[in-house]
């Protein structure tokens, strides 16, 4: 899929079209998830520091705020007009898969490229959005084949152009080699596929090491044969969030644990199985990642139970250091469920008077425990630029800015084009969150 999370904000959210979107985090540790091609003309890209992207893309910069939910259901949507063309796909992420349909062995290029058009109009059809197709003798090559595609793009390697296309290519572009294999390769003057290619598969397995380098030399050859299967099921079910600030006090991390096994059980629960180990983790300022696991007798989807097993992992920061980050995860997951004769038990966290008496920096005469904004959630705003919302007159929209006791709401979905603009006060009653699924209608 082309630029997948911001072309959904676009398809959901007309107004965006054309414009520069960013999906991600916008305060100081927030990271880019998804650039639309008109930020990365900027320079913009997944991956990068939300603060410089946003310096690159300047003022006519759009950050949103990241939607799992809608990037899901489009995701499975896309999938779904895929799987009627080839019914094994194997899943790499959200918006990008391997299928080798049957039918195209022996197929011409352009009967290949016509296959993939097929594929490209099946899922505009059914979605909205674009993808890019790319096809070769192998995985590999089908890879490379679909990021020389986009945007917008089909690009098959034939059996006749293989060779000098692969032997032109970086050594870099070659699947498995990251930047320790490259520069050691570079250092002995190999600096291209061709170049790696032309090496006894002795040396080269010499140079990489064992099977990986006799691996990546047949890859180099254009040798690829690993078959297209679908994926095994996830061992782990996790969600994590980076904090704003630094959690300082066991005050502020418990609702935080809570927050990420409610954002975990969500995806136990569309999974379908059940759970025995809960894992909580904990990075700190220094950037040392602390996990701990706790197993219970039995698999269970109870959220009070694996949220207790979380809380009861929890360690002080008052003693461990300030954390930055925080994850819960399922494991042991298993399609039997069975219930605990002494719920009570599972379901018990430690006494408040376990939590530190160390000074809170200024929280202490707050009733509830603050915790500082996830970088990504935005949940403790009640308005924020990018929420889902509904309007008793106007229906669906979302928020474009809020403050001084306002907020501006673009009222507008999939069908609808780009809608009409709106500003009401912030307590107003007709206003009120909705689903963001309801952007897709």
């Amino acid at each position: 899929m082309d630029a997948f999370f911001a072309s959904v904000e676009q398809l959901t959210r007309p107004t965006l079209r054309g414009r520069p979107v960013l999906v991600g985090g916008m305060g100081g540790r927030g990271v880019v998830a998804g650039a639309s091609y008109e930020a990365r003309v900027f320079g913009a890209r997944s991956a990068m520091p939300m603060h410089q992207a946003r310096r690159l893309v300047g003022m006519s910069a759009v950050v949103i705020p990241p939607r799992g939910a809608v990037y899901g259901e489009l995701s499975g949507q896309v999938f779904e007009a895929l799987r009627a063309r080839i019914p094994v796909l194997e899943t790499l992420s959200f918006d990008e898969a391997f299928g080798e349909p049957a039918e195209l062995a022996g197929a011409t290029p352009d009967q290949v490229r016509e296959f993939c058009e097929g594929l490209r109009t099946a899922v505009r059809e059914r979605t909205g959005l674009v993808a890019s197709v790319g096809a070769g003798s192998g995985k590999q090559l089908a890879k490379i084949a679909s990021a020389l595609a986009k945007p917008d793009g089909v690009r098959v390697i034939s059996a006749a152009e293989q060779t000098g296309f692969l032997a032109a290519l970086p050594v870099r572009k070659l699947w498995g080699i990251g930047p320790v294999a490259e520069s050691r390769l570079r250092s002995l003057g190999i600096e291209t596929v061709g170049a790696f290619a032309a090496l006894p598969e002795a040396e080269a397995s010499s140079i990489l090491g064992g099977s990986i380098g006799v691996a990546l030399h047949r890859l180099a050859r254009g040798i690829d044969d690993r078959p297209v299967a679908e994926r095994a099921e996830a061992k782990q079910i996790s969600a994590e969030t980076t904090y704003e600030t630094d959690i300082l006090t066991l005050a502020q991390l418990r609702p935080a644990i809570d927050s990420m096994a409610v954002a975990a059980h969500r995806r136990l629960t569309n999974d379908g199985r059940a759970a025995r180990t809960v894992v909580l983790k904990l990075k700190r300022t220094d950037m040392s990642i602390v996990t701990r696991s706790s197993t219970l007798p039995y698999a269970t989807e109870d959220l009070t139970t694996l949220t207790a097993a979380a809380q009861r992992s929890a360690l002080d920061p008052a003693e461990l250091g300030a954390i930055r980050l925080v994850g819960v995860g399922f494991a042991g997951l298993s399609e039997i469920r069975q219930e605990s004769l002494f719920p009570e038990l599972d379901q018990a966290v430690a006494p408040d008077a376990a939590v530190s008496e160390e000074p809170t920096l200024g929280l202490a005469d707050v009733p509830d425990p603050v915790v500082p904004p996830a970088t990504r959630s935005y949940t403790t705003e009640i308005w924020y630029p990018g929420l889902d919302v509904e309007h008793a007159e106007f229906g669906h929209g979302w928020v474009q800015g809020a403050g001084h006791g306002v907020v501006t709401v673009r009222f507008e979905t999939r069908s609808s084009g780009p809608g009409p603009a709106r500003t009401f006060a912030a307590q107003d009653p007709a206003l009120t969150r909705a689903d963001p699924l309801a952007s897709l209608r």
